[in-house]
């Protein structure tokens, strides 16, 4: 199975909290963040860090309480996510996305002068 696949949008909310934080973070953490900001309860937040530690992309650490560490980056998140929508919807083709966008009107004037420079430059970001 593939890592993007692994992950559903509201266990994404959890690891975006442990991703920000950079450092093992305790449930009850999580639980306030994720109350303030969504409603819901504590059993759906626990529930959601047990199917991440089940699925092997958080690790838990018990210390006077339980600590949550992600074990993939968010870069190797998006690397995954973006591989798995290129796959899906354009046949693995950067290309055809591309083209998509352009044909679509998402991609301004400045936006494909800035990736006309990226090519010519090798594709390096600097």
């Amino acid at each position: 199975m593939r890592l993007a696949d692994k992950i559903s949008n509201a266990e994404l909310e959890v690891m975006r909290i442990l991703w920000r934080e950079g450092k093992p973070v305790p449930f009850s953490d999580i639980r306030i963040e994720l109350q303030n900001t969504t409603d819901w309860e504590k059993s759906t937040i626990n529930t959601l860090i047990r199917r991440l530690a089940d699925k092997g992309v958080i690790t838990s650490q018990k210390q006077n309480v339980i600590y949550y560490t992600p074990n993939i980056s968010e870069a190797e998140y998006i690397q995954a996510e973006e591989k798995n929508m290129l796959d899906k919807l354009y046949g693995g083709s950067a290309k055809k996305f591309v083209a998509a966008l352009c044909n679509r009107g998402q991609l301004s004037e400045d936006d494909i002068d800035e990736l006309k420079e990226f090519f010519k430059m090798g594709g390096s970001k600097e």
